[in-house]
Order: structure tokens, then sequence, then C-alpha cells
């Protein structure tokens, strides 16, 4: 015995109006999919939608709600689904149907889900709004994926070195006059690859990536690896200002700028100093400042210590670094003359020095050399002593000290002895090295002097060659 009757309408001109009112679609024979998903997904325009009522297939038929979310049904027309559940859904059309039809059992499926629209927002690459796809598997019903928080960072360019991912905001609608608010820890699920917490998006969330209340030297590359980060070959503007070679703003890529080649790895500290030049022989790489401003204008500001990264292999002191970020290497009060070759042979020091050298060496004047070059490599990058005219026991040093004094000093000579701070010291930046001459060079010219060129044939004549000798003797 058939349990549908009907109450306004005699069955024959129902049947009748069906068949001139109703779509023809029939899941069973067109092998359409149906696509399942969680009841917490949301109708709205642009869903494709399946609506079965039992044991009356011309009242089943497939629907593309519309921009308004209402759509038209036979008999009953116009029923609105927007924002409603699939479960919903199926009771608002069973209610409207439940006048002309006898305990109609009603299923609404989704067959083709509309993109979501996410808004992103914070600490991100590219803030704005995007729309995200949502996936569907293989086979006659598929299911339905949605898009997570980690992949609408990664359209939105990636979160910057400045965000927050403990406490990622997300806001979502789930009826005009109701709104929740849930908060993600997205460290956690880089850590342990696990979360407690429905990652999933739906249409209308807005994510609100914060920033860090300071920076995590320590996190920074671990966050930058993932792949809701901005991309590691990404170019990012930063300026570079005191004690290094050509304070400016610079355009850091990934990889060895020393090169001047663009290769693999993140954009750091130590390439925007090579691009700078690199730092110079006065510069205190223990207090290196590093200046960042978030989204909403809030300064960052960190300490690098790039000692402890040569002495301790830290490397989390050569730090990521963000577009707009502000770096400045301060002046050391004082040297340790232990460090200097340790810094001088750095990937971050200046490549070469400038230096003079002047007096009693076969080539004088101004020379470029590596920047590990010690004193004697220095005058012998001068064609060396002059022959029986420079002091070879010692020159004289004038070096431009931090505290921004001159120092001069006696260096004694010993062109077999290594690298020594105190007999063979690195030679830095414009540092002046100065030949002086030896005492029978001091005598001879003194002596040239007072008898002039012209007298040349007298000053032989009075001057005995034993005298001569005796101030060569003098001399050495």
């Amino acid at each position: 015995m058939k349990w549908l009757t009907l109450r306004a309408l005699h069955l024959p001109m129902l049947m009748l109006v069906f068949a001139f009112s109703c779509p023809q679609t029939n899941l069973a024979q067109s092998g359409s999919p149906i696509i399942s998903t969680n009841t917490d997904y949301y109708l709205g325009g642009g869903d494709n939608i399946r609506i079965d009522i039992y044991d009356v297939p011309q009242l089943s038929a497939e629907y593309q709600i519309p921009a308004g979310g209402a759509i038209q049904m036979p008999i009953v027309g116009s029923i609105s689904l927007q924002g409603l559940t699939l479960e919903q859904a199926a009771k608002v059309i069973t209610t409207a149907y439940s006048r002309i039809v006898k305990k109609p059992l009603v299923t609404v499926s989704l067959q083709a889900a509309r993109p979501l629209n996410i808004w992103v927002s914070g600490e991100i690459s590219r803030p704005g709004s995007y729309l995200l796809p949502l996936a569907t598997g293989g086979g006659t019903r598929p299911s339905v994926q949605f898009p997570t928080i980690a992949q609408a960072l990664e359209k939105a360019g990636g979160i910057r070195v400045s965000a927050d991912i403990r406490r990622v905001i997300v806001r979502r609608r789930l009826s005009a006059n109701q709104q929740i608010t849930i908060t993600y820890n997205l460290w956690d699920n880089l850590q342990t690859g696990q979360t407690t917490q429905d990652m999933t998006l739906r249409d209308g969330d807005q994510i609100l990536v914060p920033p860090l209340d300071k920076i995590n030297l320590a996190e920074i590359s671990q966050v930058s690896d993932s792949n809701f980060s901005i991309p590691a070959e990404q170019p990012r503007t930063v300026s570079v200002f005191g004690e290094v070679k050509r304070p400016g703003r610079y355009v850091a890529i990934g990889g060895d700028t020393q090169n001047s080649e663009r290769s693999s790895g993140q954009p750091t500290i130590i390439r925007a100093l090579q691009l700078a030049g690199g730092i110079t022989s006065i510069a205190d790489i223990r207090q290196i400042q590093l200046q960042r401003y978030t989204r909403n204008g809030k300064q960052q500001i960190s300490t690098i210590n790039l000692w402890q990264y040569l002495q301790e292999q830290d490397a989390s002191q050569d730090t990521i670094l963000q577009e707009g970020d502000i770096i400045f290497v301060p002046t050391a009060t004082a040297i340790d003359p232990g460090e200097v070759s340790v810094i001088a042979t750095s990937s971050f020091a200046s490549a070469t020095v400038q230096v003079s050298i002047i007096g009693e060496v076969n080539n004088p004047g101004g020379v470029k050399l590596p920047a590990n070059t010690t004193l004697n490599q220095a005058i012998m990058s001068a064609g060396g002593f002059r022959q029986n005219r420079a002091n070879s026991r010692f020159v004289e040093l004038i070096r431009l000290n931090p505290n921004g004094t001159v120092s001069r000093s006696q260096v004694p000579i010993n062109l077999n002895q290594g690298i020594d701070a105190q007999t063979n010291p690195l030679i830095q930046d414009n540092d002046i090295i100065i030949v002086k001459r030896s005492r029978t060079a001091v005598w001879v010219d003194n002596i040239n002097t007072v008898l002039g060129p012209a007298n040349n044939v007298i000053g032989a004549i009075l001057v005995p060659t034993r005298l001569i000798e005796f101030f060569k003797i003098l001399g050495n």
C-alpha cells in the first residue's frame, strides 16, 4: 500500500504539473556523482546541489543556488537555502512540501561546491581576499576536501617573518547575528604534525595573522622552511647602515652574494652585509641591531651577535630578513687584536682593504689588498724595502681607532714572523704604513742638502770614503 497521499491536488493533475514543471535530471539514470561533506558546510550562491524526495521522482532534481541563495522548486516556489547546512536545507524543503505530500522524505546532497571566498590580513605577504577551490577525490561518489589555513596563507604569498603563528585567528560567521572566533596554533602543528582542532576553512572566513611581540631568532628558520612562509627565492629590500663599506638600500636574495650570483638559501643578515661591501675593521659584530616593522607599524628590535655565529656556530644569529628590515652595525668601543684575524676571514667582512704604504719602499702609494693581509705582506706588496735606504728594523703604523682618535705605533719588523698582534699584525682599512729612512740615508741626505746639487763634485772631495762607510755602520 502506498503511504503517500495528496492533500491539495488530485494525483493525475499533480503528475501532469510535475511533468511540465520539474527538471528531468535523475541521479540514478544520469550517473552524476554525489559529493559528501560535513554537515557544517553552509550553502550559498554558486553551490550545485541535488534534492531527492523519496517516492516522488518528479520533484527530485539538481539545482545551482543563485547569488541570492533562493531556489525555485515545483509547486512550492521559492525556498531560501542561503547559509543553511545540508541537513537544515532538507528540513526547510520538507516543511515546504509537507503541505502537499504526507511525511515527505527529503535528502539534499552537494554535487559541486562553490569556491570559498577567504579574507587574509595581518603579517602576510599579500593581504586581501582570495578564492580557494574545494578539492574533490576520485570514484563515483567522491568526497570534498576543504582548504586549510596553511593553504590560505600560501595563497596569500606566505607569512612574514614577524608573524606569530601560535595564535592565528579565524573569524567565522554562522548566521546574520552569530559569529565565532577560533585561535589556531600552527607552531604546534609544525612541531608535532598533529592538531586537535579542525583547520579547514569555510566560505567567508576571515584569517588574521598577528605580529610577534618580539623577534625569536631560534624559531625564524623553522617557520621560514614551511610551505606557508614567504618563498625563499623572493627578494627583500633592506637598508644597511653603520660600519659597512657601502651603506644604503639593497635587494637581498638567497645564496652567497659575494659572487653576485643568485643561488639557493634564504636572504639573511650576512647576505645583506655582503651586499653592503662587508663590515669595516672597527665594526662591533656583537651588537648589530635589526629593526623590523609589522603591518600595524609596531617596531621590533633584536640584537644580532655574529661573533657568537663564528665561535659557537649559532646559525640563528644569521637570521632571515623581511621586506623593509633595517640593519645597523655599530662602532666597536674596543677591538681585541686576537679577534681581528678571525673576523677578517669571515664571509661578511670586507673582501679587501685600502692601505697606504709610503716612505722607503720600491713602489710607494695606495694599494688594495685582501682583508687578511699582514703588515709584512703589505710591505712586500709595495716592492719591499729600498736597499740601503729603508730602516728595516721598525715601521710606523698609523691607524684610526674605534673612538675616532688616531694612533701611531712603531712595529718591529721580522719578515719571517707569522701573524702576530705585536710584530706582524693584520692590516686594517685605511691604515698608513710609513717606512722611514735608515741612519745612513738620513746622513747622506743631510749632507747632500747642505752641499747642494751644484757642489756634488766638491762634496765628493770633502767627504772621505771612510766617513761614508762609518755612517753606513751606524745606520746598520
